[in-house]
């Protein structure tokens, strides 16, 4: 059954759309393709999962942009929140 959302091919993390326990399974459908793995951690509601391992200093994406840098490694199934993730400025173009 589907749980997260994904919404952007550039995304490295899902949303997840109902509570995840720790174990459970995680599935989202992405342009037609469906996608499963296991939850490494219990996540709440509208919270971000990665669906990618993230290594420390690499952008975290969600909805196709930048909202962030690993603040240390992330696996695939970990909550991505304030706890690794940091905050980033970037130098914008006009």
């Amino acid at each position: 059954m589907i749980n997260a959302l994904h919404v952007n091919e550039k995304d490295n993390v899902i949303v997840v759309i109902e509570d995840i326990k720790k174990g459970d399974a995680v599935e989202y459908d992405f342009e037609g393709k469906m996608y499963k793995f296991v939850s490494l951690e219990d996540i709440k509601l509208y919270h971000k999962m990665a669906i990618e391992d993230i290594k420390k200093g690499e952008h975290i994406v969600k909805y196709g942009e930048h909202i962030g840098v690993a603040g240390r490694d992330i696996k695939i199934g970990e909550h991505v929140h304030t706890h690794n993730v940091d905050d980033s400025r970037e130098k914008l173009e006009v």
